[in-house]
């Protein structure tokens, strides 16, 4: 099972991302936590070595609450999908972020020859959001920062649901339900009860 998990700030996709990779026994790759945890030295970037320069220049970026260039990380998401340990099948959560990485991706699982299996999307009111966001306390959870990335998620997020729903990968998920209920909905459109 390759999915990616869509949605705004505070949609839930870290914890349906978690429940799933749980479900499925597949490892998660969540670019978002995987920056944050790097950024903050808590470790060495997973273990991967190569990212570390990668990470350096993409802190600005995240600390203001902004999308991470494209290049950086499509190159960020390749170091990530050529580990040992995603044979088995994987959760993208935090990316693809534009239409343009979306498509990336596309290019990048062909060379792998790898496949998406769905692209969830996670759809919550943005008043939902914002409340959520601000109700998780991470370190780069301030109002201003948690508007930006509400307004961010609107203006990119929209063609990715058209781009994944034209090649009829998307499934759309009210996120606004209980977590058991997000989950039980996900796997019910996946087939997995």
């Amino acid at each position: 099972m390759k999915l990616v998990i869509l949605g705004g700030s505070g949609s839930g996709k870290s914890t349906q991302a978690q429940r799933l990779c749980k479900y499925f026994e597949i490892p998660l790759i969540s670019t978002g936590e995987i920056l944050r945890e790097a950024i903050s030295g808590e470790n060495s970037v997973n273990g991967y070595s190569e990212l570390y320069d990668l990470v350096r220049y993409a802190q600005p970026y995240v600390e203001k609450g902004e999308l991470v260039p494209d290049e950086v990380m499509i190159e960020f998401v390749k170091l990530r999908l050529i580990q040992q340990d995603i044979d088995c099948g994987w959760i993208l959560e935090g990316y693809p972020r534009t239409a343009f990485q979306a498509e990336e991706l596309d290019f990048l699982l062909d060379n792998l020859e790898q496949k998406l299996d769905h692209a969830l999307y996670l759809q919550v009111p943005e008043a939902v959001m914002v409340s959520r966001s601000l109700g998780r306390s991470l370190p780069d959870d301030q109002p201003e920062i948690v508007q930006r990335r509400v307004e961010l998620f609107y203006d990119r997020t929209i063609p990715i649901l058209e781009y994944y729903d034209r090649r009829r990968r998307l499934l759309t998920i009210n996120g606004d339900d209980s977590p058991e209920q997000v989950q039980h909905n996900i796997l019910s459109l996946l087939g997995n009860r």
